[in-house]
């Protein structure tokens, strides 16, 4: 029995697109998970066809489980995983375990900011950056930081925005790095605070061919943290704007040596220059792989899936859109009642999803991360504008009835 193992998987959004996917491409889907809910809610899963939970931290755990799945008289044709930080754990167990090989060492280094920001130093896409170890001089190292504010504080793996804290002066870097520290952090990344338009690139790479499937130009709102509301899938861009986009990635990428899978790379355009603020070796999460779907036709997770494989991704486009999606999120702290406004949102025309994360009892609060972000609606059309009006003037149909506590 062709079988596909995946490592981690959130219950909606593109690692769980990924299963799915697995599943249409004719394999038998088994999940490693510690997430307890997942099993008790397994009715929830029909994609899954295997679900076992376990401690997915654990190497050598990961390798019994795998082990005893092949024993099942099951033959593993990959090891995948969409969710940090397990994305390289899944490319070294498929080493491992002698499959198609997508060599972990870059994944390793994507998924480590400080190893990505050492890494890429000397190119022209890194910002200015230093780091504070735990044990350092605190007064001192705040010192050498005079005249370079505003400055992005961060941990190497932080992700989603989680433990991403932007600071103005001295008192609240001190106060960022001691917050950091105090959550466990014994390395911290400090970097310098880029102003301009963002965007995220969603590439594949496929025996050194560098594809740009995506590239997609981010509206973020600063609740305190960082948060990305809107994505707008370009269906269309400047050919010169394209070509630069593309130089850059490829710049990057070949320096990561990667060779075959896929990431998201975000960068912002500063001074007509491209400046890296992060790199996943993933698709991102959410909507995205909805997103690209309906822009273009292709389904990127199963396209990753294939090069896990070592086969070929198609990616060809189907059709062209532009597409933009625009999330939900709330503005006091309670507990969900009821949410309203799914129904006449979905039905105007050119809504092509609208997505609700939370369910009733839920507790709900302003965005700390990109995990409390609790919906979008998805639009598309032929023309960039008219799919951000639409998406944005749908939302308003949306209402979450919040009871406070």
């Amino acid at each position: 029995m062709k079988t596909i193992i995946f490592i981690g998987s959130n219950k909606s959004g593109s690692s769980r697109e990924a299963i799915k996917a697995a599943e249409r491409l004719g394999f038998f889907t088994v999940l490693l998970t510690d997430r307890e809910i997942f099993l008790e809610n397994r009715l929830d899963f029909p994609d899954v066809h295997q679900m076992t939970l376990m401690e997915i931290s654990d190497y050598d755990l990961l390798k019994g489980n795998i082990k005893e799945i092949q024993e099942q008289g099951k033959i593993v044709g990959a090891i995948v995983s969409f969710i940090d930080p397990f994305v390289h754990v899944a490319a070294k167990l498929s080493k491992e375990f002698g499959l198609a090989s997508v060599s972990p060492d870059p994944l390793v280094m994507m998924e480590d900011k400080v190893l990505t920001r050492e890494l890429l130093k000397d190119l022209p896409v890194s910002p200015y950056f230093t780091r504070y170890e735990k044990n350092d001089s605190l007064i001192d190292f705040i010192d050498k930081q005079r005249g370079l504010y505003p400055l992005i504080v961060k941990t190497p793996v932080s992700s989603g925005s989680k433990d991403v804290l932007f600071v103005e002066d001295e008192r609240q870097l001190a106060q960022s790095i001691n917050t950091l520290v105090k959550k466990g952090s014994n390395e911290i990344l400090i970097e310098e605070y880029l102003d301009g338009p963002q965007y995220l690139i969603e590439a594949c790479v496929y025996n050194g061919k560098v594809h740009i499937v995506a590239v997609i130009e981010q509206e973020i709102t600063f609740f305190n943290h960082f948060i990305v509301t809107g994505y707008c899938l370009l269906g269309d861009m400047d050919r010169v704007f394209y070509n630069k986009i593309y130089e850059t990635v490829c710049l990057v990428l070949d320096r990561f040596k990667l060779k075959n899978g896929s990431c998201h790379i975000e960068m912002r355009l500063i001074n007509h220059e491209w400046k890296l603020i992060e790199i996943n070796p993933r698709i991102s999460g959410g909507g995205m792989n909805r997103m690209i779907e309906t822009a273009f036709g292709i389904n990127l997770v199963e396209e990753t899936i294939k090069i896990f494989l070592g086969q070929e991704p198609n990616l060809e486009r189907k059709f062209n859109r532009f597409v933009y999606a625009h999330y939900l999120t709330s503005d006091s702290t309670g507990t969900l009642i009821k949410v309203t406004g799914k129904n006449r949102c979905s039905r105007l025309p050119g809504i092509e999803e609208v997505f609700i994360k939370p369910k009733k009892g839920k507790i709900l609060h302003p965005p700390l991360s990109m995990g409390d972000r609790y919906g979008y609606v998805l639009a598309s059309s032929d023309n960039k504008e008219e799919a951000m009006s639409i998406a944005k003037e749908a939302a308003k149909e949306i209402r979450f009835y919040i009871e406070p506590i």
